[in-house]
């Protein structure tokens, strides 16, 4: 049985490719042209019908319709109707010939399309990019690019992936030993081990492969090659295991990253959204919804403009929440088939993943509380204060150390730390300052945070236990709201962070829903914040700390008391976690962005507790 279409665009039923030809040449005929026309016929007919349309309109008219199209339209919107009126393979050679041609390389163009593409799309883009240019593909990757890198790209460029779904247990196993003895296990890398192993093995044994990975090293492949591998390499690697889990999930990040921020990468969205719109663009709107609680649909609408905007929204194929009223009986957050699989999959890594947290601050080795008791009263002694001295003695010791200085300064000054900081800082400083000599009860009270986890377990997970509570989860689901609410408190509130992962991947089995979506949906106001809040947590603490700094320094102002609250509760935790997240996610970092929205003392603070630039 073949599998199930998920593309959004599909043949026109009544096509005549003569009567298209025609209509189009009447919308670019004399002044002007009627761009809604050729949007609204080059969206409604799939790649093969386009083909048909240019060979009739050679045959009618004499004239080549891309060039025609070139000379009528402008800007974007003239990328993307020409990238839809060429074959997909020669779409992707035109890609790829732009991003090695003249100074420079586009390495993540040459990532995306051959990290995702499968050995009959490769070996169909050879032969077109062979025959548009008159060059070797593979020639021209190994003269634009170097090391293993280039080793990788050429592996992927022979398009010789085994596509057997029959896997071997024991080859599972052998191939996972391998790759952690290639890396993890090792001083250094075998980066040759890396290559052999994921350029050549089937989706299904590598998809294997990576679960037993996380067995034998205790973390995720992805991790390992965070760790293990560098630069363009880490990322067309980190890429193929993306692919390996989830195309539809790769390109919906891929997306997302294309449109957020100040600006969009118009070439990458065209690219995909081109590429994908006759394979898997369901999927991906899906993948969209479900990481970043948004649709596609709706981002696209806020980011672009025009007949551009116009013909983006027609190959996403509408918005997810009408299409899935009609498509489903209005079962808030219940997803479509490989989207379910992807959140199981997503809380099974969570709950499988063990990650070494890593603070920015630690223990001062030299450290004298008296000397540093005397050194703070001396910054704060006279006319004007030194602010540089106050910083670097309270940034560069750990809050236990912190703890010590404050009693020393009242057994040797008869003074309290706290009160003369107060006096001598002013503002956001002040609040930093404060808040980094205070023990994390006192800095927990004062930020007002709720005794939310007061109660909570200990790290333990009994799968009985688990699958009672994602079933009394999905069961409250159906339940009034007062009733949904009580429930949803009494286990979120209460259990281990393990258990909950667990229990958010039981859920999704029993319900077909993800927990994120449901509380987005069910529920409002403070109580769906503090839920969404716990959900976020349990899935990656480091990466829901990068996403509040984030939202917390973007667009105008500061959220100043968000950006001070988790840089001294995190600083001795996790901080180094979240800058490689807040990078990760946002391809900038958190040094970047403290230093484009704070300054004086104030910024001069929080860059210490950054702890660097990555």
């Amino acid at each position: 049985m073949g599998k199930e279409f998920r593309g959004t665009i599909t043949d026109h039923p009544d096509f005549d490719a003569n009567s298209d030809a025609e209509d189009l040449y009447n919308a670019m005929k004399g002044f002007g042209s009627d761009k809604e026309a050729i949007l609204d016929l080059i969206t409604s007919r799939s790649n093969a019908q386009r083909q048909e349309i240019c060979s009739a309109y050679k045959s009618l008219y004499g004239k080549d319709l891309i060039d025609d199209l070139k000379y009528e339209l402008t800007g974007k919107f003239e990328r993307l109707i020409v990238g839809l009126m060429r074959p997909s393979a020669y779409h992707d050679a035109k890609e790829l010939k732009d991003a090695i041609k003249g100074a420079g390389t586009d390495e993540k163009c040459l990532i995306e399309i051959l990290a995702s593409r499968t050995n009959e799309q490769i070996h169909d883009l050879v032969a077109a990019y062979k025959d548009a240019y008159g060059r070797d593909l593979e020639e021209d990757v190994v003269g634009d690019t170097s090391g293993h890198f280039k080793k990788m790209l050429v592996v992927l460029l022979q398009g010789t992936r085994e596509e057997d779904d029959v896997v071997s247990e024991d080859l599972v196993e052998q191939d996972a030993q391998e790759l952690y003895d290639a890396g993890e296990a090792q001083w250094g890398t075998d980066e040759s081990k890396f290559i052999m192993l994921l350029g050549n093995q089937s989706v299904t044994h590598l998809q294997l492969v990576f679960d037993e990975y996380q067995k034998i090293a205790e973390r995720s492949i992805e991790d390992s090659i965070k760790s293990e591998l560098s630069g363009d390499f880490e990322r067309l690697m980190l890429a193929v295991v993306q692919c390996i889990r989830s195309k539809s999930m790769f390109f919906a990040q891929r997306l997302y990253k294309s449109m957020k921020g100040l600006g969009t990468a118009d070439n990458t969205l065209i690219r995909i959204m081109v590429s994908r719109c006759e394979i898997d663009m369901l999927d991906i709107r899906e993948c969209f919804r479900l990481r970043y609680e948004k649709s596609l649909y709706n981002m696209i609408q806020d980011d672009t403009s025009g007949e551009y905007k116009r013909t983006l929204l027609k190959l996403c194929g509408g918005d997810d929440e009408s299409l899935r009223r009609s498509l489903f009986l209005s079962i808030a957050g219940e997803f479509f088939p490989e989207a379910a699989q992807i959140a199981y999959k997503m809380w099974e890594i969570s709950a499988m993943t063990k990650v070494q947290l890593r603070g920015t601050v630690k223990p001062f080795s030299d450290f004298d509380p008296a000397s540093d008791a005397q050194a703070l009263r001396k910054a704060m002694k006279g006319f004007g204060t030194d602010e540089d001295t106050i910083i670097e003695i309270v940034t560069q010791r750990s809050n236990e150390q912190r703890q010590e200085i404050r009693q020393a300064f009242k057994s040797l000054l008869g003074r309290d730390l706290m009160a003369d900081l107060k006096s001598e800082l002013s503002k956001n400083l002040e609040r930093l300052i404060l808040g980094l000599m205070m023990t994390p009860a006192e800095f927990d009270a004062k930020m007002m945070k709720k005794a939310m986890e007061g109660g909570r377990e200990e790290d333990s997970v009994n799968m009985d236990r688990v699958l009672e509570d994602a079933q009394a989860l999905a069961e409250a689901c159906d339940a009034e709201s007062d009733e949904m609410e009580d429930k949803f408190m009494s286990i979120l509130c209460t259990r281990s962070f393990p258990h909950l992962r667990r229990v958010f991947q039981e859920f999704v089995r029993c319900s077909n829903k993800d927990i994120e979506q449901i509380i987005k949906k069910e529920m409002s106001g403070d109580f769906k914040n503090a839920m969404f809040a716990i959900v976020r947590s349990v899935k990656n603490q480091p990466s829901y700390f990068a996403d509040r700094l984030y939202k917390a320094m973007k667009g105008l102002g500061t959220d100043d008391r968000a950006l001070i609250r988790i840089m001294v509760s995190r600083s001795e935790i996790d901080l180094f976690n979240i800058r490689k997240d807040f990078k990760e996610t946002h391809d900038a970092t958190l040094h970047e962005f403290i230093q484009g929205d704070t300054s004086g003392d104030y910024r001069k603070t929080l860059l210490i507790l950054c702890g660097g630039e990555d």
